[in-house]
C-alpha cells in the first residue's frame, strides 16, 4: 500500500461500531510501534491533536508526554478545558506552558496579517522546542495529520507543529489519523468518550484569535474579542444553533467609533459578528438569524464588554468576501 494512499477497502467510520474497530485497530498498532519508548504531543486542544491524545492515552498512557502551549489566543475557557480535560480527566502527563506575556510581547505593534502569522508560527515552535529539549527519552514525535492534510499539501503541514523543529531532533512520527478525514476523526473522538464541545469544535485558524484582533493586537482589544466571542457562541448554543451554523465568530477591529455611554462621549471599538454555512469552505453563505437573536447578543456585548459601543453583523458571502477577515 502506498502510505500517501486511502486504501479503497478502508470502510467509512461511520458508527460508533466502526469507530470501536479503528480505535482497538490503531491501539494494537501504536503499543507495537512505540515500545516501551515515550512520544511527545503539541496539544492545542482542537479536533485532530485531541483526538490523537485520547488514542495515545488508550494505548500507551503516561509514555504519551502532552504539550499544551497557552498562547494568549485562544477562546475563552479553551486552556483549561485542555487541562480539565487531560489531566484531570484522563489523567494525561500534561505539560502546561503559559507563553502568554511572550507571544503578545512578540506581536506588539505587528499590523500586517501575514507578519503576524509568521510571528506567532515561530514563536509557538520555539516554545515547543524548548520543553522538547527538557524531556528524556522521547523518541517519537505525534500529529494529528488527517487525509486530506496528505492530499493538500502533499506533506505534513507546519500548523502541526513539526515543521519548524531543528533536524537534530530525530524524532519518528506517529500519525495515527492519517488515513482519517475530519468527520471520521471526530466518530473516533467521541467513542474515546472526549466531550462534544472539543469533538465537534469550530474551525479555528492557527493562530488564533490573533487573525481576528485585527490590525496590531493589543491586550485591551483581544480580551474584548474573546469576552464577546463567548457571548456569541452562548447565545447560539441557547438558540439551538451551533449545530446549524458551520462557523461563527466575532472580529473587533483596529479602529473607533464615536458613542454614548451614561451621558457622555465615548470614542470605543465595533464589534463585528461573523457566521457563515459552508459545505467545502471555498464558498460560503451567510445564514438569516432571527432578529431577536441578534438584538440580545447586541444587547450583551454593549453591556457587559468593556470598550465596545457598536455591533455589526457581516453579510459578505465568500465570494467575493473570505470567511475570515485577515
Amino acid at each position: 500500500m502506498e502510505t500517501n494512499k486511502r486504501p479503497d477497502s478502508m470502510a467509512r467510520i461511520n458508527t460508533r461500531e466502526l469507530a470501536q474497530a479503528f480505535i482497538d485497530e490503531q491501539v494494537a498498532a501504536l503499543r507495537a510501534q512505540v515500545g516501551d519508548k515515550k512520544v511527545l504531543l503539541a496539544l492545542s486542544g482542537g479536533v485532530d491533536s485531541s483526538v490523537v491524545a485520547a488514542l495515545l492515552i488508550r494505548a500507551i498512557g503516561q509514555q504519551l508526554v502532552c504539550v499544551h502551549v497557552n498562547h494568549g489566543l485562544m477562546r475563552k475557557g479553551e486552556s483549561e478545558q485542555v487541562v480539565e480535560v487531560f489531566r484531570n480527566q484522563l489523567g494525561a502527563n500534561l505539560i502546561y506552558v503559559d507563553a502568554v506575556d511572550r507571544f503578545l510581547t512578540r506581536l506588539e505593534g505587528v499590523s500586517d496579517p501575514e507578519q503576524k502569522r509568521k510571528v506567532i508560527g515561530a514563536e509557538f515552535i520555539r516554545v515547543f522546542e524548548e520543553e522538547a529539549r527538557k524531556q528524556e527519552g522521547i523518541e517519537f514525535l505525534a500529529q494529528g495529520t488527517i487525509y486530506p492534510d496528505i492530499v493538500e499539501s502533499a506533506g505534513v503541514k507546519a500548523h502541526h507543529n513539526v515543521g519548524g523543529l531543528p533536524d537534530d531532533l530525530k524524532f519518528d512520527l506517529v500519525e495515527p489519523l492519517r488515513l482519517l478525514f475530519k468527520d471520521e476523526v471526530r466518530q473516533v473522538g467521541a467513542a474515546l468518550g472526549l466531550p462534544d464541545t472539543m469533538v465537534y469544535r469550530q474551525p479555528f485558524p492557527g493562530p488564533g484569535l490573533g487573525v481576528r484582533c485585527l490590525g496590531a493586537i493589543t491586550r485591551d482589544r483581544l480580551n474584548a474579542l474573546r469576552e464577546s466571542d463567548a457571548i456569541l457562541r452562548e447565545e447560539f448554543d441557547r438558540a439551538g444553533l451551533t449545530s446549524r451554523v458551520w462557523q461563527f465568530f466575532t472580529v473587533v477591529p483596529d479602529m473607533r467609533s464615536t458613542g454614548v455611554r451614561g451621558g457622555a462621549r465615548v470614542f470605543d471599538w465595533p464589534v463585528i459578528i461573523r457566521a457563515v454555512n459552508t459545505v467545502d469552505a471555498m464558498t460560503a453563505t451567510v445564514p438569516e438569524l432571527p432578529w431577536a437573536l441578534l438584538q440580545r447578543i447586541t444587547d450583551r456585548v454593549l453591556s457587559e464588554v468593556p470598550g465596545v459601543c457598536r455591533v455589526l453583523y457581516d453579510l459578505s458571502p465568500k465570494p467575493v468576501a473570505t470567511i475570515e477577515w485577515e
